[in-house]
């Protein structure tokens, strides 16, 4: 599993980390409130979930999906 709340320390950011929906809202607030750096969010979500809108693996800024496909 990659920290990207490692690696944004490492490049002088600073990382947060939600875990559970409970905590997202926190998350955020404490991310607005840092003004003198860059953040980055790690927003864990289960694997077999799928999070729109996404930009699917190779593909390009132009070629997102907004949700699944409804037959």
């Amino acid at each position: 599993m990659q920290d990207y709340v490692r690696l944004a320390e490492a490049y002088g950011c600073v990382g947060l980390r939600a875990e559970r929906p409970a905590e997202v809202d926190a998350v955020v607030e404490q991310a607005l409130a840092v003004r003198d750096r860059t953040v980055v969010v790690d927003f864990r979500v289960d694997p077999s979930e799928n999070c729109f809108p996404m930009v699917p693996a190779g593909a390009t800024n132009d070629e997102i999906v907004l949700g699944p496909a409804v037959a």
